[in-house]
């Protein structure tokens, strides 16, 4: 995870450290960043972050330095962003990420557990413009589930991802962080996860993870 440990968002569902303001921005942390995938002897790599609303690019730019330090280091690297638009999603994608993953989080209905400046919809449109700005780059989003969706709703926003082009889709169980955030409404069975996952490849995504411990990066090297 990149760009501190500090979330300019308060989604009602993460333990992340929320603040107006993050820690400021390391510019060592891509140098960093390819020198530890190196030692490691890493071929495949996934970079996340806070959301950084308080920086003029929301952090796209140290994303692009990341992608482009481990490229050189002849690493795959999958990049789960926040709702990036316009120029900050392109200066990401134009430096090449092998996987752009943004997540959608939840059906249509429940949204409004995730912070105001969030969206439905802009969440679509991010992977949407990622895909007109590069339609050879893979896409990928998740959906938290347990918080009280029903199957219909999960399948619409499995349409409207389609509809926006994505490649592949993670479902998991949402889990409670700490008593501070929102409750598990429904612990969904392995038997219906294994349903969403049928109807998912079905349906046309490429590749489908969904298992009650599955999270956006789950097994990413393989899928």
């Amino acid at each position: 995870m990149i760009l501190g440990a500090t979330c300019t968002r308060n989604c009602g569902f993460c333990a992340v450290n929320s603040g107006a303001v993050g820690e400021p921005v390391d510019a060592l942390e891509p140098e960093r960043l390819a020198a530890a995938v190196k030692r490691l002897g890493l071929k495949y790599v996934v970079i996340t972050s806070v959301d950084r609303d308080d920086l003029p690019d929301k952090g796209s730019g140290h994303y692009a330095r990341c992608i482009r330090d481990l490229s050189d280091a002849s690493v795959r690297v999958e990049v789960l962003i926040p709702d990036y638009s316009g120029l900050e999603l392109e200066s990401v994608v134009e430096v090449g990420p092998y996987v752009l993953a943004h997540n959608i989080e939840v059906v249509r209905r429940l949204q409004p557990i995730r912070d105001g400046r969030a969206s439905y919809e802009k969440s679509l449109a991010t992977l949407e413009a990622a895909k007109v700005m590069d339609s050879t780059l893979k896409t990928k989003s998740s959906i938290m589930l347990g918080l009280g969706e029903t199957a219909e709703e999960v399948y619409e926003a499995m349409d409207d991802l389609l509809d926006a082009r994505c490649d592949i889709l993670v479902l998991g169980q949402y889990l409670q962080p700490t008593k501070a955030q929102i409750q598990v409404v429904e612990y969904v069975t392995p038997e219906r996860f294994k349903e969403y996952g049928e109807t998912a490849r079905k349906k046309g995504f490429r590749h489908v993870v969904s298992e009650p411990l599955a999270r956006t990066s789950y097994k990413a090297a393989e899928i």
